[in-house]
């Protein structure tokens, strides 16, 4: 599944990234609704102790205007929880300088178990996102 979210949008700190158009549609293992930040990946398989996905995100992300200048960053959410490994950290030397931040990971659902995949910000303020693309594919 690849959805993106091309238009500027604030995130809030502790917020999602929003996904508002849908690219190339999942299977049944990987649900999303337009307009959310959140992705549904299921464990279906019959022969494997769990499924294994490859996650993918980049988009390019600036403080807003009246913001503090100071790194940002985003990372790839599983179940409510930033992967520490797939922080992305921008140091703009402005507000409204957008810098490119992207990263992959695998993740392993067990046979029968959902997880919630997202892209959160982490940052105590506010952040300008805007081109983003999360790439979710199922690999084993």
């Amino acid at each position: 599944m690849e959805i993106t979210a091309v238009a500027l949008q604030e995130v809030a700190e502790n917020q999602n990234v929003l996904f508002t158009d849908t690219v190339i549609c999942g299977g049944p293992s990987i649900i999303h609704r337009g307009g959310s930040g959140l992705v549904t990946v299921k464990g279906l398989t019959n022969t494997q102790c769990r499924a294994r996905y490859r996650v993918s995100f980049g988009a390019n992300i600036a403080i807003p205007t009246g913001g503090t200048v100071e790194p940002i960053s985003v990372a790839i959410d599983l179940d409510g929880e930033p992967l520490a490994s797939t922080f992305m950290i921008s140091t703009p030397a402005a507000v409204e300088e957008y810098n490119s931040v992207s990263r992959d990971t695998f993740i392993d659902i067990p046979r029968g178990c959902c997880s919630t995949i997202s892209v959160k910000n982490i940052n105590p303020q506010e952040i300008n996102v805007q081109n983003a693309n999360l790439v979710v594919e199922r690999v084993a």
